[in-house]
């Protein structure tokens, strides 16, 4: 049998110990970023890692296997205090805007709680799965917060579907 690749694992709930158990969005991440295989990819903006990381891990296998170019969209997307912020207070506007009756905290509230950046992302991830948002709302905000920041004219890594997950393909 050969060795479980990015091309052929299956995106699971939770952590995994090798991607021959599956992985998440973070661990396919990891893999796809030539780094050790882990949910916490150095590559990836820690507020949209843990973004995915909550919505992954809630999400029906169906729809998390959706997830799957989100791995690769992301690698490459971490960057400075001031994009992580910008990334944070989008997810706080998302969850505003998209979850009836919410409204959008304050930073100083959110400081005062003892909030860090990533948990503004899990926090929001949570409300998605929780709330009547669409998965198709969710996965365009992830387009949003893979674009603040990037560099103008540089491509988002993408992975290019011809079939079943076990027939992706990367290319830039």
């Amino acid at each position: 049998m050969s060795p479980t690749s990015y091309q052929t694992v299956r995106l699971a709930r939770g952590r995994h110990q090798s991607p021959d158990q599956g992985a998440c969005v973070m661990e396919l991440a990891s893999m796809l970023a030539s780094e050790p295989f882990s949910d916490h990819p150095r590559t990836v903006c820690p507020v949209v890692g843990a973004f995915l990381r909550a919505y992954n891990d809630g999400l029906p296998d169906d729809r998390r296997q959706d997830l799957y170019e989100y791995a690769a969209k992301v690698v490459g997307s971490a960057s400075s205090r001031r994009v992580r912020r910008a990334r944070a207070k989008r997810c706080l506007t998302w969850f505003s805007e998209e979850i009836p009756g919410a409204r959008k905290p304050s930073w100083a509230a959110l400081l005062m709680a003892g909030w860090t950046l990533g948990s503004v992302g899990r926090a929001a991830a949570r409300a998605a799965r929780s709330s009547v948002t669409t998965h198709e709302s969710v996965l365009q905000l992830l387009d949003e917060l893979v674009e603040i920041g990037r560099p103008e004219g540089q491509p988002a890594v993408e992975l290019e579907s011809v079939g079943a997950p076990e027939r992706l393909v990367p290319h830039v």
